[in-house]
């Protein structure tokens, strides 16, 4: 191996913060490693229902980059990376030099943003990324006065953060509206039962659903729905899909619907350049976007981005079939459903 070898993890996501970890404890002489992410931290999206919810603080939320960097030996580039050119094999982050690579990563998560949605970019506030929306609702939680909030979007993310924000206002006397909307039925990728128990946990906790109400517009201190009827919100958010980052589109790699697509070495179209996480399409097995892949892929992609620099062979990652899917119902207290089986309550939370 020649000397030095550059290794780059663009994004700190679930998957490249387990990799850190991983290369501290076994690192690779000879390679250097970076990584590019916005911000000295991550937010872990597991626990975003239960800040919202109030039941943790804000820097509990966060995995610290700089830290588990320091751990595995490698330098850390602040910025958002705008560009990959797989030809010349550099990264490019505003305000930075290009930063070259000899084989990277990418794992730099979804956004929720709703360019489509007149009005969104200016009065609402996309669920993801993350850091931006935990410092704003902060902030809202924390106001004075009758509240009044609003999700579009009634898949299990939005139920959550909608039963969260319920919860939070209720127990600071400030709740006066919280609204859940779906251009269609919500909650309709969950079975019938763990749709059930959400649905009752929607009317307890004060929830006004909205169901087969696409959205108009979004104004200030209101939302307006296509047959014309209002729904006040101060804080309107999104959590209607994932979508990619925009700039992937001139990655030159093959994307399927704007996300990476990767084989089952989780290499892209590019050999060189792996992707893990949202931001990755596993051609081999599609799945739902879903923390639990993130988290499953970091062996492999651990593994491969080590070999790729020695030579050696490399692994395949097979993903599970289903997964246990806990779903924060407000309070300390949440639902779990797999394999057609659900179970409710405190206990789950725990």
């Amino acid at each position: 191996m020649p000397l030095t070898r550059d290794l780059v993890l663009i994004g700190g996501g679930h998957t490249h913060a387990l990799v850190l970890r991983k290369w501290g404890m076994r690192p690779l002489p000879g390679a250097r490693l970076t990584v590019i992410n916005p911000g000295p931290s991550a937010p872990y999206s597991g626990m975003l229902p239960g800040f919202v919810a109030g039941h943790y603080a804000r820097e509990e939320l966060d995995i610290d980059l700089v830290r588990l960097a320091r751990f595995a030996g490698a330098r850390v580039v602040l910025g958002a990376a705008e560009h990959i050119d797989t030809a010349a094999q550099r990264v490019h982050v505003p305000g930075r030099p290009p930063v070259a690579y000899d084989v990277a990563s990418v794992d730099i998560g979804i956004t929720s943003a709703m360019p489509d949605l007149p009005g969104f970019a200016e009065h609402g506030i996309p669920a993801k990324p993350l850091g931006r929306f935990a410092a704003q609702w902060a902030a809202f939680r924390d106001g004075s006065g009758p509240a009044h909030a609003a999700v579009i979007g009634g898949g299990v993310a939005g139920a959550e953060l909608i039963l969260a924000m319920a919860y939070a206002l209720k127990s600071r006397g400030r709740l006066s509206q919280a609204t859940l909307i779906d251009s269609d039925q919500a909650l309709r990728a969950i079975g019938e039962t763990a749709r059930r128990k959400l649905l009752r946990a929607l009317v307890e906790h004060g929830v006004r659903l909205e169901e087969n109400a696409p959205v108009e517009r979004v104004e200030d201190g209101y939302l307006v729905l296509q047959d014309g009827r209002e729904v006040l919100s101060d804080f309107t958010t999104g959590a209607a899909g994932a979508r990619p980052y925009g700039w992937l589109a001139d990655s030159g790699l093959d994307l399927q619907d704007g996300f990476i697509r990767v084989s089952e070495t989780l290499q892209s179209s590019v050999p060189n350049v792996f992707a893990a996480g949202d931001c990755a399409h596993m051609d081999f097995a599609p799945r739902p976007k879903a923390g639990v892949y993130a988290v499953r892929q970091a062996p492999v992609l651990a593994h491969n981005l080590r070999s790729t620099l020695t030579g050696d062979p490399l692994r395949k990652y097979r993903p599970q079939k289903d997964y246990l899917k806990l779903i924060s119902m407000g309070a300390k207290e949440a639902l779990g459903e797999r394999f057609g089986t659900t179970l409710a309550g405190p206990v789950m939370w725990s």
